[in-house]
């Protein structure tokens, strides 16, 4: 029941009372992401909101967890419809959560999303890949690491970013020697990954098979992608656009890769969603 729910932490930006928009931030991420939403909202009159998953409590999976989610989200909208922003991982959560709340999501926008690995052989070419297969093949061990990369967030975040990017492709290499985007980062990934357990049941979620969902996915769909990304393969945003009945257009932005995928696309969406029925 809802009334026995607590109320999950969020991160609201934009404007106050704007038409409502939830962000689903990526993993590892947190609710800082949304930052770079905030303007773009006051110009908009969106009010974005992301919640911080990371304090659900680390037993609910799957549907339980889908379905907490919806709850949290139906009661803010109070009977409107609601728009989605997924990114990355996110995406997957934004997805999986628009199955629960059928028709009531006005439309769903998919940035930088990671596609389910079951639909192609797309694991080989993401930056991830060894983690993936860890969290396949061995989640003991990849429960352990994501502990071991907690304790990194917590005592050098600092040397955890200059790992995760030492990959950066396109123009997230511009960002990675931005001090305002690694101070972001930095802090989200210390966010995210002091609740390992939490990071790893979206990580697990992720990598079981999940494309007999797509089919069961209605809700008008916009794929921003960035042509260089090697964290979400742009062979993903391909999939995503065949195996989703009502995606209505894709954009492939050259030269961008994964971050500054969704930094260049934060405008035109936010526009997007104002100007949208």
């Amino acid at each position: 029941m809802h009334s026995l729910r607590q109320a999950l932490a969020y991160r609201q930006v934009g404007a106050d009372y704007g038409r409502l928009v939830i962000y689903f931030h990526g993993t590892p991420g947190s609710p800082d992401e949304c930052e770079i939403f905030d303007g773009y909202g006051k110009t908009h009159n969106l009010s974005i909101v992301c919640y911080d998953r990371s304090a659900i409590d680390p037993q609910l999976h799957g549907s339980a967890y889908y379905q907490y989610l919806a709850d949290e989200i139906t009661d803010r909208a109070a009977g409107k419809a609601v728009d989605f922003i997924g990114f990355s991982i996110g995406a997957f959560i934004a997805l999986q959560v628009c199955r629960v709340m059928n028709g009531s999501v006005r439309s769903l926008h998919l940035v930088s999303a990671a596609a389910p690995l079951d639909a192609g052989n797309f694991i080989d070419l993401a930056a991830g890949k060894a983690v993936f297969r860890l969290a396949q093949n061995h989640p003991s061990a990849f429960s352990w690491l994501a502990g071991l990369q907690g304790l990194l967030a917590s005592v050098s975040p600092g040397l955890l970013f200059r790992l995760l990017f030492s990959s950066a492709a396109g123009e997230d290499k511009a960002l990675v020697a931005d001090g305002a985007f690694r101070t972001t980062i930095s802090r989200a990934l210390k966010t995210c990954l002091s609740r390992p357990k939490a990071y790893v049941r979206d990580i697990e979620a992720y990598v079981q098979p999940w494309k007999e969902s797509m089919a069961d996915i209605s809700v008008d769909t916009v794929i921003w992608h960035g042509a260089e990304d090697n964290w979400s393969p742009v062979s993903m945003a391909v999939y995503l656009e065949s195996a989703l009945p009502n995606c209505s257009k894709i954009t492939i932005q050259d030269g961008l890769s994964h971050y500054s995928c969704l930094y260049r696309s934060a405008p035109t969406i936010c526009m997007s969603i104002d100007t949208s029925n």
